[in-house]
Protein backbone atom coordinates (compact mmCIF):
# COMPACT_ATOMS: atom_id res chain seq x y z
CA UNK A 1 0.00 0.00 0.00
CA UNK A 2 1.28 3.46 -0.89
CA UNK A 3 2.40 5.88 1.81
CA UNK A 4 1.47 9.45 0.91
CA UNK A 5 2.25 13.03 1.82
CA UNK A 6 -0.55 15.56 2.24
CA UNK A 7 0.08 17.08 -1.20
CA UNK A 8 0.15 13.65 -2.85
CA UNK A 9 -3.16 12.78 -1.21
CA UNK A 10 -4.69 16.03 -2.46
CA UNK A 11 -3.46 15.25 -5.96
CA UNK A 12 -4.94 11.76 -5.83
CA UNK A 13 -8.25 13.16 -4.64
CA UNK A 14 -8.34 15.61 -7.57
CA UNK A 15 -7.45 12.83 -9.99
CA UNK A 16 -10.19 10.64 -8.53
CA UNK A 17 -12.74 13.33 -9.27
CA UNK A 18 -11.42 14.69 -12.57
CA UNK A 19 -10.33 11.49 -14.31
CA UNK A 20 -12.38 8.78 -12.61
CA UNK A 21 -15.55 10.77 -12.08
CA UNK A 22 -16.00 10.22 -8.34
CA UNK A 23 -17.43 13.45 -6.89
CA UNK A 24 -15.41 14.96 -4.06
CA UNK A 25 -18.62 15.22 -2.03
CA UNK A 26 -18.99 11.44 -2.35
CA UNK A 27 -15.45 10.93 -1.08
CA UNK A 28 -16.20 13.11 1.96
CA UNK A 29 -19.46 11.28 2.63
CA UNK A 30 -17.69 7.93 2.43
CA UNK A 31 -14.92 9.17 4.73
CA UNK A 32 -17.37 10.28 7.37
CA UNK A 33 -19.35 7.06 7.08
CA UNK A 34 -16.20 4.99 7.53
CA UNK A 35 -15.43 6.87 10.76
CA UNK A 36 -18.93 6.17 12.05
CA UNK A 37 -18.52 2.50 11.16
CA UNK A 38 -15.25 2.38 13.11
CA UNK A 39 -16.83 4.10 16.11
CA UNK A 40 -19.80 1.76 16.05
CA UNK A 41 -17.54 -1.29 16.03
CA UNK A 42 -14.53 -0.31 18.09
CA UNK A 43 -16.25 1.84 20.73
CA UNK A 44 -19.57 0.04 21.03
CA UNK A 45 -22.02 0.65 22.49
CA UNK A 46 -21.93 4.26 21.32
CA UNK A 47 -25.12 5.01 23.24
CA UNK A 48 -23.04 4.96 26.42
CA UNK A 49 -20.73 7.71 25.18
CA UNK A 50 -21.12 11.44 25.44
CA UNK A 51 -19.63 12.51 22.13
CA UNK A 52 -18.15 15.86 21.12
CA UNK A 53 -17.05 16.40 17.52
CA UNK A 54 -14.42 19.08 16.95
CA UNK A 55 -14.54 20.44 13.39
CA UNK A 56 -12.18 22.80 11.59
CA UNK A 57 -13.01 24.89 8.54
CA UNK A 58 -11.34 22.69 5.90
CA UNK A 59 -12.04 19.29 4.42
CA UNK A 60 -11.09 17.54 7.65
CA UNK A 61 -13.79 19.53 9.36
CA UNK A 62 -16.13 18.56 6.54
CA UNK A 63 -15.44 14.90 7.34
CA UNK A 64 -16.33 15.65 10.95
CA UNK A 65 -19.58 17.32 9.92
CA UNK A 66 -20.53 14.17 8.01
CA UNK A 67 -19.76 12.09 11.11
CA UNK A 68 -21.98 14.37 13.18
CA UNK A 69 -24.89 14.22 10.74
CA UNK A 70 -24.74 10.44 10.38
CA UNK A 71 -24.65 9.98 14.16
CA UNK A 72 -27.66 12.24 14.51
CA UNK A 73 -29.47 10.24 11.85
CA UNK A 74 -28.84 7.19 14.05
CA UNK A 75 -30.48 9.10 16.93
CA UNK A 76 -27.28 9.80 18.82
CA UNK A 77 -26.83 13.33 20.13
CA UNK A 78 -23.23 14.43 19.59
CA UNK A 79 -22.27 17.99 20.34
CA UNK A 80 -20.66 19.65 17.33
CA UNK A 81 -18.10 22.41 17.85
CA UNK A 82 -17.15 24.33 14.70
CA UNK A 83 -13.90 26.30 14.93
CA UNK A 84 -14.83 28.77 12.19
CA UNK A 85 -17.58 31.09 11.13
CA UNK A 86 -20.03 29.13 8.94
CA UNK A 87 -19.72 31.82 6.27
CA UNK A 88 -16.00 30.99 5.96
CA UNK A 89 -16.63 27.37 5.02
CA UNK A 90 -16.12 26.50 1.36
CA UNK A 91 -16.83 23.69 -1.06
CA UNK A 92 -17.77 20.31 0.34
CA UNK A 93 -17.33 21.45 3.94
CA UNK A 94 -19.92 24.19 3.39
CA UNK A 95 -22.28 21.70 1.74
CA UNK A 96 -22.03 19.34 4.66
CA UNK A 97 -22.56 22.13 7.18
CA UNK A 98 -25.80 22.99 5.41
CA UNK A 99 -26.86 19.34 5.57
CA UNK A 100 -25.92 19.09 9.24
CA UNK A 101 -27.93 22.02 10.55
CA UNK A 102 -31.16 20.52 9.32
CA UNK A 103 -30.74 18.05 12.20
CA UNK A 104 -29.49 20.54 14.78
CA UNK A 105 -27.07 23.39 15.21
CA UNK A 106 -23.31 23.43 15.67
CA UNK A 107 -21.71 25.54 18.39
CA UNK A 108 -19.41 28.17 16.88
CA UNK A 109 -15.97 28.81 18.40
CA UNK A 110 -13.74 31.45 16.85
CA UNK A 111 -11.56 32.64 19.71
CA UNK A 112 -10.16 31.79 23.12
CA UNK A 113 -13.09 33.34 24.99
CA UNK A 114 -15.74 31.33 23.14
CA UNK A 115 -13.73 28.14 23.70
CA UNK A 116 -13.37 28.81 27.42
CA UNK A 117 -17.10 29.46 27.71
CA UNK A 118 -18.08 26.24 25.96
CA UNK A 119 -15.33 23.99 27.32
CA UNK A 120 -16.61 24.46 30.85
CA UNK A 121 -19.67 22.43 29.84
CA UNK A 122 -17.69 19.51 28.37
CA UNK A 123 -16.64 17.85 31.60
CA UNK A 124 -18.86 14.80 31.07
CA UNK A 125 -17.46 14.08 27.57
CA UNK A 126 -16.27 10.50 27.12
CA UNK A 127 -15.34 10.66 23.43
CA UNK A 128 -13.87 13.44 21.31
CA UNK A 129 -13.74 13.17 17.52
CA UNK A 130 -10.85 15.35 16.37
CA UNK A 131 -11.60 16.72 12.88
CA UNK A 132 -9.93 20.11 13.25
CA UNK A 133 -6.93 19.95 10.91
CA UNK A 134 -6.17 16.38 9.81
CA UNK A 135 -3.43 16.53 7.19
CA UNK A 136 -3.74 20.30 6.84
CA UNK A 137 -0.96 21.31 9.25
CA UNK A 138 1.89 23.34 7.77
CA UNK A 139 3.39 24.89 10.93
CA UNK A 140 3.27 24.31 14.69
CA UNK A 141 -0.01 25.03 16.39
CA UNK A 142 -0.49 28.44 17.93
CA UNK A 143 -3.22 30.71 19.18
CA UNK A 144 -6.46 29.46 20.63
CA UNK A 145 -6.32 26.13 18.71
CA UNK A 146 -3.21 25.34 20.72
CA UNK A 147 -5.21 26.05 23.86
CA UNK A 148 -7.96 23.73 22.64
CA UNK A 149 -5.45 20.93 22.17
CA UNK A 150 -3.88 21.53 25.57
CA UNK A 151 -7.28 21.49 27.25
CA UNK A 152 -8.43 18.27 25.61
CA UNK A 153 -5.14 16.63 26.51
CA UNK A 154 -5.11 17.77 30.11
CA UNK A 155 -8.56 18.81 31.34
CA UNK A 156 -10.40 16.01 29.55
CA UNK A 157 -7.77 13.32 29.88
CA UNK A 158 -10.32 10.67 30.86
CA UNK A 159 -12.09 10.95 27.50
CA UNK A 160 -11.06 8.89 24.50
CA UNK A 161 -10.00 10.68 21.32
CA UNK A 162 -10.48 9.49 17.75
CA UNK A 163 -8.57 11.51 15.17
CA UNK A 164 -9.89 11.84 11.63
CA UNK A 165 -6.92 11.36 9.29
CA UNK A 166 -4.35 12.63 11.83
CA UNK A 167 -4.37 14.19 15.29
CA UNK A 168 -4.45 17.98 15.16
CA UNK A 169 -0.89 19.30 15.42
CA UNK A 170 0.86 16.40 13.65
CA UNK A 171 2.18 16.95 10.14
CA UNK A 172 1.31 14.30 7.57
CA UNK A 173 4.63 14.73 5.81
CA UNK A 174 7.20 13.80 8.44
CA UNK A 175 7.79 11.42 11.29
CA UNK A 176 9.08 14.33 13.33
CA UNK A 177 6.93 16.18 15.85
CA UNK A 178 6.45 19.85 14.96
CA UNK A 179 5.06 20.89 18.34
CA UNK A 180 2.19 20.21 20.71
CA UNK A 181 -0.57 18.04 19.29
CA UNK A 182 -3.82 16.36 20.17
CA UNK A 183 -3.40 13.03 21.88
CA UNK A 184 -5.18 10.22 20.10
CA UNK A 185 -6.34 6.77 21.09
CA UNK A 186 -7.55 5.94 17.59
CA UNK A 187 -7.02 7.28 14.11
CA UNK A 188 -9.01 6.62 10.94
CA UNK A 189 -7.29 7.66 7.74
CA UNK A 190 -8.39 7.26 4.15
CA UNK A 191 -7.09 5.63 0.96
CA UNK A 192 -3.49 5.26 2.18
CA UNK A 193 -1.44 5.88 5.31
CA UNK A 194 0.49 9.11 5.60
CA UNK A 195 4.15 9.35 6.52
CA UNK A 196 3.29 10.30 10.11
CA UNK A 197 1.35 7.05 10.57
CA UNK A 198 4.39 4.98 9.68
CA UNK A 199 7.60 6.66 10.86
CA UNK A 200 8.75 7.53 14.37
CA UNK A 201 8.29 9.38 16.55
CA UNK A 202 4.97 10.54 15.07
CA UNK A 203 3.77 6.98 14.54
CA UNK A 204 3.80 6.51 18.31
CA UNK A 205 1.43 9.47 18.76
CA UNK A 206 -1.42 8.57 16.39
CA UNK A 207 -2.94 5.77 18.43
CA UNK A 208 -4.42 2.61 16.95
CA UNK A 209 -4.91 3.46 13.28
CA UNK A 210 -6.72 1.99 10.31
CA UNK A 211 -6.86 2.81 6.61
CA UNK A 212 -10.35 2.89 5.13
CA UNK A 213 -11.11 2.91 1.41
CA UNK A 214 -13.58 5.60 0.40
CA UNK A 215 -13.89 5.16 -3.36
CA UNK A 216 -10.48 6.17 -4.70
CA UNK A 217 -9.62 3.75 -7.54
CA UNK A 218 -6.35 1.92 -6.99
CA UNK A 219 -5.52 2.87 -10.59
CA UNK A 220 -5.25 6.47 -9.42
CA UNK A 221 -2.41 5.44 -7.15
CA UNK A 222 -0.77 2.91 -9.41
CA UNK A 223 -0.68 5.27 -12.39
CA UNK A 224 1.45 7.83 -10.55
CA UNK A 225 5.17 6.97 -10.86
CA UNK A 226 6.11 9.58 -8.25
CA UNK A 227 4.44 7.55 -5.51
CA UNK A 228 7.44 5.46 -4.57
CA UNK A 229 7.00 4.81 -0.83
CA UNK A 230 5.03 1.72 0.18
CA UNK A 231 3.93 -0.04 3.36
CA UNK A 232 3.98 -3.83 3.38
CA UNK A 233 0.75 -5.54 4.39
CA UNK A 234 0.28 -9.25 4.93
CA UNK A 235 -1.59 -9.57 1.64
CA UNK A 236 1.46 -8.22 -0.20
CA UNK A 237 3.60 -11.19 0.82
CA UNK A 238 1.02 -14.00 1.10
CA UNK A 239 2.21 -15.34 -2.26
CA UNK A 240 5.10 -17.08 -0.46
CA UNK A 241 2.71 -19.68 0.96
CA UNK A 242 1.11 -20.78 -2.26
CA UNK A 243 0.46 -24.56 -2.20
CA UNK A 244 3.22 -26.85 -3.39
CA UNK A 245 2.64 -29.36 -6.14
CA UNK A 246 1.92 -32.88 -4.92
CA UNK A 247 4.73 -34.27 -7.08
CA UNK A 248 7.31 -31.69 -5.96
CA UNK A 249 10.79 -32.69 -4.81
CA UNK A 250 13.67 -30.87 -3.15
CA UNK A 251 15.09 -29.93 -6.51
CA UNK A 252 12.05 -27.76 -7.19
CA UNK A 253 12.86 -25.38 -4.35
CA UNK A 254 16.41 -24.38 -5.00
CA UNK A 255 19.81 -24.87 -3.46
CA UNK A 256 21.28 -22.08 -1.34
CA UNK A 257 25.03 -21.81 -0.86
CA UNK A 258 25.91 -19.96 2.32
CA UNK A 259 29.50 -18.82 2.66
CA UNK A 260 29.77 -18.02 6.33
CA UNK A 261 31.42 -18.71 9.64
CA UNK A 262 34.90 -18.83 11.13
CA UNK A 263 36.40 -20.04 14.39
CA UNK A 264 34.50 -18.30 17.16
CA UNK A 265 31.61 -17.33 14.84
CA UNK A 266 30.19 -20.70 13.88
CA UNK A 267 26.72 -19.92 15.23
CA UNK A 268 26.20 -17.18 12.64
CA UNK A 269 26.70 -19.64 9.81
CA UNK A 270 24.46 -22.27 11.38
CA UNK A 271 21.61 -19.83 12.04
CA UNK A 272 21.72 -18.44 8.51
CA UNK A 273 21.66 -21.95 7.10
CA UNK A 274 18.84 -23.15 9.34
CA UNK A 275 16.82 -20.06 8.46
CA UNK A 276 17.23 -20.87 4.75
CA UNK A 277 15.91 -24.35 5.43
CA UNK A 278 13.04 -23.02 7.52
CA UNK A 279 12.24 -20.63 4.68
CA UNK A 280 11.66 -23.66 2.49
CA UNK A 281 14.80 -24.01 0.39
CA UNK A 282 15.15 -27.52 -0.97
CA UNK A 283 18.84 -27.79 -0.16
CA UNK A 284 21.33 -25.72 1.81
CA UNK A 285 25.12 -26.00 1.78
CA UNK A 286 27.43 -24.09 4.11
CA UNK A 287 30.94 -23.38 2.84
CA UNK A 288 33.20 -22.35 5.70
CA UNK A 289 36.72 -22.36 7.05
CA UNK A 290 38.03 -25.88 7.54
CA UNK A 291 38.43 -25.58 11.31
CA UNK A 292 34.90 -24.24 11.76
CA UNK A 293 33.20 -26.94 9.72
CA UNK A 294 32.97 -29.70 12.38
CA UNK A 295 31.22 -27.36 14.80
CA UNK A 296 28.75 -26.08 12.21
CA UNK A 297 28.00 -29.64 11.10
CA UNK A 298 26.88 -30.57 14.60
CA UNK A 299 24.45 -27.65 14.80
CA UNK A 300 22.07 -28.96 12.16
CA UNK A 301 21.70 -32.44 10.71
CA UNK A 302 19.95 -31.14 7.58
CA UNK A 303 22.88 -29.08 6.29
CA UNK A 304 25.50 -30.01 3.76
CA UNK A 305 28.96 -28.53 4.28
CA UNK A 306 32.13 -27.76 2.36
CA UNK A 307 35.51 -27.02 3.95
CA UNK A 308 37.48 -24.09 2.53
CA UNK A 309 41.10 -23.12 2.90
CA UNK A 310 41.64 -21.00 5.99
CA UNK A 311 43.88 -18.36 7.48
CA UNK A 312 46.03 -18.99 10.54
CA UNK A 313 43.21 -17.81 12.82
CA UNK A 314 40.50 -20.01 11.31
CA UNK A 315 38.84 -17.67 8.78
CA UNK A 316 38.29 -18.28 5.06
CA UNK A 317 41.51 -17.70 3.13
CA UNK A 318 42.02 -16.11 -0.25
CA UNK A 319 43.48 -19.46 -1.26
CA UNK A 320 39.95 -20.86 -1.24
CA UNK A 321 39.73 -19.37 -4.72
CA UNK A 322 42.62 -21.51 -5.98
CA UNK A 323 41.79 -24.37 -8.29
CA UNK A 324 38.28 -25.39 -9.22
CA UNK A 325 36.73 -26.21 -5.84
CA UNK A 326 34.50 -23.15 -5.73
CA UNK A 327 33.58 -23.40 -9.41
CA UNK A 328 32.28 -26.90 -8.79
CA UNK A 329 30.61 -25.87 -5.55
CA UNK A 330 28.68 -23.04 -7.17
CA UNK A 331 27.42 -25.27 -10.00
CA UNK A 332 23.67 -25.91 -9.77
CA UNK A 333 23.26 -23.50 -6.86
CA UNK A 334 20.34 -21.07 -6.94
CA UNK A 335 21.58 -18.28 -4.69
CA UNK A 336 24.66 -17.20 -2.75
CA UNK A 337 24.59 -15.78 0.78
CA UNK A 338 27.87 -14.37 2.00
CA UNK A 339 29.08 -12.80 5.19
CA UNK A 340 27.60 -14.01 8.50
CA UNK A 341 30.48 -14.74 10.83
CA UNK A 342 33.25 -14.77 8.23
CA UNK A 343 35.25 -12.30 10.32
CA UNK A 344 37.26 -9.25 9.48
CA UNK A 345 40.62 -10.71 8.48
CA UNK A 346 42.00 -8.66 5.53
CA UNK A 347 42.55 -11.83 3.53
CA UNK A 348 38.96 -12.93 4.14
CA UNK A 349 37.69 -9.53 3.02
CA UNK A 350 39.72 -9.90 -0.16
CA UNK A 351 38.21 -13.34 -0.68
CA UNK A 352 34.69 -11.95 -0.24
CA UNK A 353 35.24 -9.23 -2.82
CA UNK A 354 36.67 -11.66 -5.34
CA UNK A 355 33.98 -14.28 -4.71
CA UNK A 356 30.93 -12.04 -5.08
CA UNK A 357 32.41 -10.44 -8.19
CA UNK A 358 33.06 -13.79 -9.86
CA UNK A 359 29.75 -15.65 -9.79
CA UNK A 360 26.58 -14.17 -11.35
CA UNK A 361 24.00 -15.83 -9.09
CA UNK A 362 21.58 -13.81 -6.96
CA UNK A 363 23.42 -12.71 -3.86
CA UNK A 364 22.64 -11.87 -0.24
CA UNK A 365 25.49 -9.91 1.36
CA UNK A 366 25.47 -9.29 5.09
CA UNK A 367 27.61 -8.58 8.14
CA UNK A 368 31.34 -9.08 7.53
CA UNK A 369 30.56 -9.55 3.85
CA UNK A 370 29.33 -5.97 3.73
CA UNK A 371 32.28 -4.65 5.68
CA UNK A 372 34.56 -6.11 3.01
CA UNK A 373 33.20 -3.32 0.79
CA UNK A 374 33.27 -0.56 3.43
CA UNK A 375 34.80 2.44 1.75
CA UNK A 376 35.42 0.28 -1.31
CA UNK A 377 32.10 0.12 -3.10
CA UNK A 378 33.98 1.02 -6.24
CA UNK A 379 35.22 -2.59 -6.17
CA UNK A 380 31.70 -4.01 -6.31
CA UNK A 381 31.09 -5.00 -9.91
CA UNK A 382 27.57 -4.15 -11.00
CA UNK A 383 27.96 -5.97 -14.31
CA UNK A 384 28.32 -9.44 -12.77
CA UNK A 385 24.62 -10.08 -12.21
CA UNK A 386 21.36 -8.47 -13.31
CA UNK A 387 20.58 -5.14 -11.68
CA UNK A 388 18.86 -5.51 -8.33
CA UNK A 389 19.65 -9.20 -7.82
CA UNK A 390 22.28 -8.51 -5.18
CA UNK A 391 20.63 -7.92 -1.80
CA UNK A 392 22.62 -5.90 0.76
CA UNK A 393 21.29 -6.12 4.34
CA UNK A 394 23.15 -3.56 6.52
CA UNK A 395 22.19 -2.23 9.92
CA UNK A 396 22.78 1.52 10.35
CA UNK A 397 26.37 1.06 11.52
CA UNK A 398 27.25 -1.04 8.49
CA UNK A 399 25.42 1.42 6.25
CA UNK A 400 27.51 4.22 7.67
CA UNK A 401 30.69 2.34 6.83
CA UNK A 402 29.46 1.57 3.32
CA UNK A 403 28.54 5.18 2.58
CA UNK A 404 30.99 7.19 4.63
CA UNK A 405 28.09 8.93 6.40
CA UNK A 406 27.58 9.04 10.14
CA UNK A 407 24.96 6.86 11.79
CA UNK A 408 23.08 10.03 12.71
CA UNK A 409 23.01 11.08 9.05
CA UNK A 410 21.76 7.63 8.05
CA UNK A 411 19.03 7.58 10.68
CA UNK A 412 17.80 11.10 10.03
CA UNK A 413 17.21 10.43 6.33
CA UNK A 414 16.75 6.70 5.99
CA UNK A 415 14.46 6.61 2.98
CA UNK A 416 16.60 8.89 0.82
CA UNK A 417 19.85 7.19 1.83
CA UNK A 418 18.46 3.73 1.08
CA UNK A 419 16.95 4.77 -2.25
CA UNK A 420 20.05 6.60 -3.47
CA UNK A 421 22.40 3.77 -2.51
CA UNK A 422 20.20 1.20 -4.23
CA UNK A 423 20.03 3.22 -7.42
CA UNK A 424 23.71 4.15 -7.45
CA UNK A 425 25.01 0.61 -7.04
CA UNK A 426 22.18 -1.37 -8.62
CA UNK A 427 21.42 -3.45 -5.52
CA UNK A 428 18.34 -4.22 -3.50
CA UNK A 429 19.08 -2.48 -0.21
CA UNK A 430 17.60 -3.73 3.07
CA UNK A 431 18.31 -1.05 5.67
CA UNK A 432 17.57 -2.73 8.98
CA UNK A 433 16.15 -1.11 12.08
CA UNK A 434 12.77 0.08 13.30
CA UNK A 435 10.66 0.16 10.12
CA UNK A 436 13.22 -1.74 8.04
CA UNK A 437 13.37 -0.38 4.49
CA UNK A 438 13.68 -2.36 1.26
CA UNK A 439 14.86 -0.16 -1.61
CA UNK A 440 14.99 -1.28 -5.25
CA UNK A 441 17.00 0.30 -8.07
CA UNK A 442 13.75 1.43 -9.71
CA UNK A 443 13.32 3.89 -6.85
CA UNK A 444 10.54 2.06 -5.01
CA UNK A 445 10.96 1.73 -1.25
CA UNK A 446 8.95 -0.63 0.95
CA UNK A 447 8.54 -0.08 4.68
CA UNK A 448 8.21 -3.10 6.92
CA UNK A 449 5.72 -2.93 9.81
CA UNK A 450 6.64 -6.15 11.66
CA UNK A 451 9.28 -6.68 14.32
CA UNK A 452 10.00 -5.41 17.83
CA UNK A 453 12.88 -4.28 20.07
CA UNK A 454 13.39 -7.82 21.37
CA UNK A 455 15.07 -8.57 18.06
CA UNK A 456 17.95 -6.28 19.03
CA UNK A 457 20.12 -9.24 19.91
CA UNK A 458 23.02 -11.01 18.25
CA UNK A 459 22.14 -13.39 15.44
CA UNK A 460 18.82 -12.01 14.25
CA UNK A 461 20.53 -10.51 11.20
CA UNK A 462 21.94 -13.95 10.36
CA UNK A 463 18.42 -15.33 10.45
CA UNK A 464 17.29 -12.64 8.00
CA UNK A 465 20.18 -13.50 5.67
CA UNK A 466 19.12 -17.13 5.61
CA UNK A 467 15.43 -16.34 5.20
CA UNK A 468 16.19 -14.12 2.23
CA UNK A 469 18.44 -16.72 0.63
CA UNK A 470 15.88 -19.46 1.21
CA UNK A 471 13.12 -17.47 -0.48
CA UNK A 472 15.34 -16.46 -3.39
CA UNK A 473 16.20 -20.13 -3.90
CA UNK A 474 12.51 -21.04 -4.11
CA UNK A 475 11.33 -18.14 -6.26
CA UNK A 476 14.04 -17.58 -8.87
CA UNK A 477 11.71 -15.81 -11.32
CA UNK A 478 10.06 -13.50 -8.79
CA UNK A 479 11.25 -9.88 -8.57
CA UNK A 480 14.09 -9.81 -6.05
CA UNK A 481 12.76 -6.70 -4.32
CA UNK A 482 9.47 -8.45 -3.62
CA UNK A 483 11.29 -11.53 -2.34
CA UNK A 484 13.40 -9.40 0.01
CA UNK A 485 10.28 -7.59 1.20
CA UNK A 486 8.62 -10.91 2.00
CA UNK A 487 11.70 -12.14 3.86
CA UNK A 488 11.85 -9.01 6.00
CA UNK A 489 8.12 -9.24 6.77
CA UNK A 490 8.39 -12.92 7.78
CA UNK A 491 11.48 -12.21 9.84
CA UNK A 492 9.72 -9.48 11.81
CA UNK A 493 6.57 -11.56 12.17
CA UNK A 494 8.61 -14.44 13.60
CA UNK A 495 10.13 -11.96 16.02
CA UNK A 496 6.69 -10.74 17.07
CA UNK A 497 5.54 -14.30 17.67
CA UNK A 498 8.67 -15.00 19.71
CA UNK A 499 8.06 -11.86 21.77
CA UNK A 500 4.52 -13.02 22.53
CA UNK A 501 5.85 -16.26 23.99
CA UNK A 502 9.14 -15.26 25.61
CA UNK A 503 8.93 -11.51 26.14
CA UNK A 504 11.22 -9.03 24.43
CA UNK A 505 13.93 -9.11 27.07
CA UNK A 506 14.43 -12.88 26.91
CA UNK A 507 14.28 -13.42 23.17
CA UNK A 508 17.13 -15.13 21.36
CA UNK A 509 17.82 -15.22 17.65
CA UNK A 510 17.22 -18.95 17.76
CA UNK A 511 13.67 -18.28 18.93
CA UNK A 512 12.99 -16.65 15.56
CA UNK A 513 14.04 -19.86 13.82
CA UNK A 514 11.48 -21.79 15.81
CA UNK A 515 8.74 -19.27 15.00
CA UNK A 516 9.25 -19.16 11.23
CA UNK A 517 6.78 -22.05 10.67
CA UNK A 518 4.12 -20.24 12.68
CA UNK A 519 4.85 -17.02 10.79
CA UNK A 520 4.15 -18.87 7.55
CA UNK A 521 0.86 -20.10 8.97
CA UNK A 522 -0.09 -16.54 9.90
CA UNK A 523 0.16 -15.61 6.22
CA UNK A 524 -2.50 -18.19 5.34
CA UNK A 525 -5.14 -16.76 7.70
CA UNK A 526 -7.98 -15.09 5.84
CA UNK A 527 -9.01 -11.58 6.84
Amino acid sequence: MKILTASQMQRIDRLTTERFGVPSLTLMENAGRSVVDFLSTRLAPLAEHRIVILCGKGNNGGDGLVVARLLREQEFKPRVLLFAEPAHLQGDAASNYARLITSGQAEIITNRESWQAISASLTDTTLFVDAILGTGLSKPLEGFLLEVVRDVNARFSAAEVLAVDLPTGISADTGEIMGEHMRADFCVTFTAPKIAHVFPPACDRVGEWVVNQIGTPMAALESDPTLSLNLTFRQDVAWVVKPRAAAANKGNYGHALIVAGSMGKTGAAAMAARAALRAGAGLVTVATAKSALPIISTLSMELMTEALAETEDGAISLHALDGTQLDKLVEKKSVLAVGPGVGGHPETAEFVRAFVNKYPLPLVLDADGLIAFAGRMDLFRQDVRPRGTAVFTPHPGEMARLTGKTIAEIQSNRVTVAREFSQQFGVTLVLKGFRTLIASPDGQVWVNPTGNPGMATGGTGDVLTGLTAGLLAQFPTHPVGEVATAAVYLHGLAGDLAAEEFGQQSMLAGDLLDKIPKAYKELTIDD
